[in-house]
């Protein structure tokens, strides 16, 4: 049996497009990353100029949107996680919202 590693590491992110319902991370090892803008539910509800106001958090291990007061790194991308965010904290920034 064969195991596979990736250093995480070494990996930044390099640049960020988020549209409708995708958001696309291009990876400094030439990769590119595309997940269902669904996976981060504060992303889903913002505005267009909501997501595109985004910054690399530690020299690109993560990205930020601070209007959004959300932050997803490059290893929960890779590895395939989704938000944790509870329904509850949710439902309570999305109240603020209002």
């Amino acid at each position: 049996m064969s195991v596979v590693t990736i250093d995480i590491q070494d990996m930044t992110v390099q640049n960020v497009k988020v549209s409708e319902d995708t958001l696309l991370v291009d990876l400094s090892d030439g990769r590119s990353i595309g997940v269902p803008l669904a996976w981060y539910p504060r992303l889903w509800h913002a505005t267009e100029a909501e997501r595109a106001n985004w910054r690399l958090i530690g020299r690109g291990v993560g990205i930020h949107w601070p209007e959004l007061d959300e932050d997803i790194s490059a290893e929960g991308l890779v590895l395939g996680r989704p938000s944790n965010e509870s329904q509850r904290s949710l439902q309570s920034w999305l109240e603020s919202r209002r």
